[in-house]
């Protein structure tokens, strides 16, 4: 059973290696496209803190939700070892919703953000380096992927 659990749990390490890296890549790509022409790369080269502070918080809000996702990964292992292999998949497919539902939520949250803060455009902000900015939509970032998680531990409840 100990052989058992080890398998699982190298199994379990690999694919949060491999879905971390690419949900991380995702993420970033992402917010690449809404962020109206900020060339984040060379923000970043010219120590644009505010910059940083928002990818940070999008690659943090990702990592919560992909974390939640594969601990349902783990359940659905083990459920496949005693031939329940439909459950595996359940579990994949729960993770991706997660993902997929993570950066749809965030892009709305800030969205609505951006709505809510009229006069103020997030983004020539960022630019500025407006780090009272970055924080207030990196709380908006954050708060989502948690709520988010909630709702994904909840999917994996019901699907495995």
């Amino acid at each position: 059973m100990e052989l058992v659990n080890a398998f699982v749990g190298l199994i379990q390490l690999i694919i949060a290696i491999i879905l971390a890296v690419v949900a991380l890549y995702i993420g970033y790509s992402t917010f690449s496209r809404i962020t109206k022409g900020m060339d984040e790369a060379q923000e970043l080269r010219k120590g644009n803190a505010a910059v940083g502070i928002i990818i940070a918080a999008i690659l943090f809000a990702i990592a919560i939700v992909v974390q939640s996702g594969i601990a349902g990964i783990s359940i659905g292992i083990m459920n496949a070892l005693a031939g329940d292999w439909l459950s595996l998949v359940a579990a994949f497919i729960q993770l991706i919703l997660g993902i997929v539902l993570a950066i749809g939520a965030i892009y709305l949250a800030l969205n609505i953000m951006d709505r809510l803060t009229k006069g103020v455009d997030e983004f020539e902000e960022l630019k500025k380096g407006n780090v009272a900015v970055a924080l207030l939509m990196a709380g908006v970032i954050v708060a989502t992927a948690v709520i988010i998680q909630s709702g994904v531990i909840g999917i994996t409840s019901a699907l495995i």
